[in-house]
């Protein structure tokens, strides 16, 4: 008796789902990411052998570059908000919503604080010539340091740190970083170290952040 021969058939793949899990994927990531901000200063690191990785949240980053000027910068939008509210009160200044907003979405600033209010206001293209004109945060080591307003953006940002983390019943996971060009005045870097350093700050661990040497073999 002959055998029976089925028909062949090529099986087939419906790549509809597929296609559509996809897109929701990519318009999911599109939604939710954050970008970080451009930099209001860039600077040339030196280079060094160390191979510890920073991780790219909850940093206070004093950023100098070479012509010794000081930008501060913090994460976290409600911290940024809250600082500036705060620093509005010790120099009794006013800042209204908009520009509170602004600064809480922002880069890191480098303009004294009497000037911040203009500087949020002002579209990109102005804020980098503001940058370019800057001479930093006033930060002066012959007084005070309750007189200098980098202090105050430090002490103020680390208390508001601790607020936020003790809201949520958490451990403040703050670190703090110096990034310097490799050109800046010593001096500079050295008066910033020792205001984290000073009894008012009390901040004795701190990251250096550089590049990695030319031929360092990664482990």
């Amino acid at each position: 008796m002959p055998k029976l021969k089925m028909p062949r058939s090529s099986p087939s793949l419906d790549m509809t789902p597929m296609v559509d899990l996809a897109f929701l994927l990519v318009t999911f990531f599109m939604l939710t990411a954050q970008f970080r901000a451009e930099e209001s200063v860039i600077v040339d690191t030196p280079s060094s052998q160390a191979q510890n990785i920073l991780k790219d949240k909850d940093i206070m980053l004093l950023t100098i570059d070479s012509a010794g000027r000081i930008f501060f910068n913090i994460d976290g939008k409600e911290i940024r908000e809250n600082t500036l509210n705060e620093m509005a009160k010790r120099y009794n200044l006013t800042f209204n919503p908009k520009q509170i907003e602004e600064y809480g979405l922002g880069q890191g600033i480098g303009v004294p604080v009497n000037l911040l209010g203009k500087y949020l206001d002002a579209d990109e293209s102005d804020r980098k010539k503001m940058d370019d004109l800057s001479k930093g945060i006033p930060f002066d080591t012959t007084l005070d340091y309750k007189s200098n307003e980098l202090y105050s953006w430090v002490d103020l940002a680390r208390r508001m740190s601790f607020d936020k983390s003790q809201s949520i019943g958490a451990k403040n996971g703050l670190r703090y970083a110096i990034k310097a060009d490799g050109k800046s005045n010593y001096r500079v870097v050295k008066a910033v170290i020792k205001m984290f350093q000073s009894e008012q700050v009390n901040v004795n661990r701190f990251n250096l952040i550089t590049d990695l040497e030319t031929g360092q073999e990664e482990k």
